[in-house]
């Protein structure tokens, strides 16, 4: 292919100015011919790209191919069932809410009920009308050491961050969050003017990076925290020990996002990639931990102080309950998240438990230490439904979270671009140009109606259930199909502990090894040897084996 380049582009050069010797106008074509003849020189010798060497010209064709590969499959290919990381049908049904049109389903589902996976809610002949049940029920946030509990929505908006998503972006979330009377996630990069400005409720996320609450040398700075939480609009204060998408990695915020606004926000430098430190420099320890919960709680003035984490290594959560439990000092919520944003491949695919396993160990674990009563749990991860709600309630959370499905409801079309600052919709991306397709009076309005109608959603599929309210929901009442003739609820799948369990022995069999590799002075597990029995116990939900089997 050089060698016919370089015959065909000196053919085009020489018939051209032998034709325009007889015809001068023709000097016109080297307008169309000179440039690509000199793209094509230039192929020929860049050591870079072997198929544009080998192929000049032509080879640049791949890499138009491989951009518009995304856009072909999702529009033209996909099925309305198996698109990643969100359907077209769960596209489709947020969409349909944001915009208050129609969103019933002819002819039937289109989901596999045969299929492995296929989950489904048991509901109930005595069934109650959703007109008699509250369309907006809250969970009240905050434990015993709260003197401002905060009133919650069992539906928010989760951790995403100014600089991560446009300011259009935060302002219609925020503002949709206002209308709605729900919950606004800062994110790691703290609180900016679009946070503040439209007035909704805000959960100040801390990270590692202390964005807002900061010294110049990256500690963390008490006096910038208690002046910011003291705000009203601040209801609780979260502290990310990890997040699901990059667990024991830290918050990671592109370069080409860092403009001289969010530098001053963040206190960073500005045009620097912004890479959070994978662990906290304020505390070391379980016990240090918690006092840094009420530390931050008694400058707040009494709000709810609550952690966020990704379960990974389990004895480390084993090790927080018992720190909580020696000093009697409690979080007032855990937020449980499993694998979400934009992150290394391997940290999103293969890093962290996924959410409904981490939302039913970490009740399981508050329950067998007596905690849960004073804790609330938030689950979060891909929650974009009425029977998201409901399943992960059922499971053990209390309220749940969404980032993806309110960027869906902001108009995001998963063009998967998040990471680059080139996101097409104005969502996620700091190109002021980009960011004027976002009209912010129009999406707050469908942020305000996604959130509503999904609500709403979840209230009717409780009244199917025959249950009045959220907290009566269980694992009994969620099943899902395990294999072609095998269904098992997830009361099945995630079999309860008994209340207290944990704080005597014999332990809860699953649970031992995670008790003896845990300590409340150390995040760092014992020197407990492990046995195969350990793992054995340690794997399997059945409680009731005896040692050594």
């Amino acid at each position: 292919m050089r060698k016919a380049f370089i015959a065909i582009a000196a053919f085009l050069v020489t018939a051209t100015v032998m034709i325009s010797l007889a015809w001068p106008p023709f000097y016109w074509a080297f307008i169309f011919i000179g440039p690509i003849v000199i793209l094509g020189v230039y192929d020929l010798y860049q050591p870079k790209h072997s198929i544009v060497r080998n192929y000049p010209v032509v080879g640049r064709l791949r890499y138009f191919m491989e951009d518009l590969r995304p856009k072909v499959y999702q529009y033209f290919v996909e099925s309305d069932t198996n698109g990643k990381p969100f359907s077209r049908l769960n596209r489709s049904l947020i969409y349909q809410r944001a915009k208050k049109e129609n969103d019933t389903i002819p002819f039937g589902t289109q989901l596999d009920v045969y299929e492995n996976g296929y989950e489904w809610l048991s509901h109930s002949i005595a069934a109650i009308s959703h007109t008699e049940l509250d369309e907006d029920p809250r969970v009240l946030v905050g434990g015993p050491g709260c003197k401002k509990p905060y009133s919650a929505s069992i539906y928010n908006i989760s951790a995403m961050s100014f600089g991560s998503l446009s300011q259009n972006a935060i302002l219609a979330l925020n503002g949709g969050a206002k209308l709605g009377n729900f919950a606004h996630n800062t994110g790691e990069g703290g609180i900016s003017d679009y946070h503040a400005n439209p007035g909704g409720d805000l959960i100040w996320q801390i990270g590692t990076g202390y964005f807002g609450c900061r010294h110049h040398d990256g500690s963390f700075n008490y006096d910038a925290f208690a002046e910011r939480s003291q705000s009203e609009q601040v209801k609780m204060i979260e502290i990310k020990l990890s997040q699901g998408a990059k667990p024991g990695h830290g918050g990671i915020l592109p370069a080409k996002k860092v403009t001289p606004e969010i530098a001053r926000i963040r206190l960073v430098k500005e045009g620097f990639d912004v890479i959070s430190p994978p662990a906290h420099a304020a505390f070391k320890t379980p016990l240090e931990l918690v006092a840094f919960v009420q530390k931050l709680r008694e400058l707040s003035g009494g709000k709810p102080v609550g952690i966020k984490l990704c379960i990974g290594r389990r004895s480390e959560f084993f090790a927080i309950c018992k720190a909580m439990s020696e000093t009697g000092t409690y979080v007032d919520f855990i937020t449980v998240e499993g694998g979400t944003g934009a992150s290394p491949q391997e940290f999103s695919n293969a890093v962290g438990m996924p959410l409904r396993e981490g939302v039913a160990f970490v009740y399981d674990v508050l329950s067998g230490f007596n905690l849960k009563q004073h804790i609330k749990i938030i689950a979060s991860g891909k929650i974009s439904s009425g029977f998201d709600l409901v399943k992960n309630i059922a499971l053990g959370a209390d309220l749940c979270n969404s980032a993806r499905g309110m960027m869906f409801a902001l108009g995001c079309i998963q063009a998967l671009e998040c990471n680059s600052n080139t996101c097409p919709t104005g969502v996620a991306t700091q190109d002021a140009s980009l960011m004027k397709g976002l009209v912010v009076e129009d999406k707050r309005v469908r942020v305000f109606n996604f959130h509503k109608l999904t609500v709403e959603s979840a209230v009717e599929l409780l009244g199917a259930a025959g249950l009045h309210h959220t907290y009566q929901l269980t694992r009994a009442y969620i099943n899902r199909r395990i294999a072609p003739n095998v269904m098992q609820s997830y009361m099945e799948s995630f079999p309860y502990i008994p209340e207290g369990s944990l704080l005597r022995t014999p332990y809860p069999l699953r649970f031992e090894l995670g008790m003896a590799l845990s300590t409340s002075a150390s995040f760092t597990p014992t020197d407990y040897k492990v046995s195969i029995v350990d793992y054995a116990h340690a794997n399997s939900f059945n409680d009731n084996l005896t040692p050594g089997s």
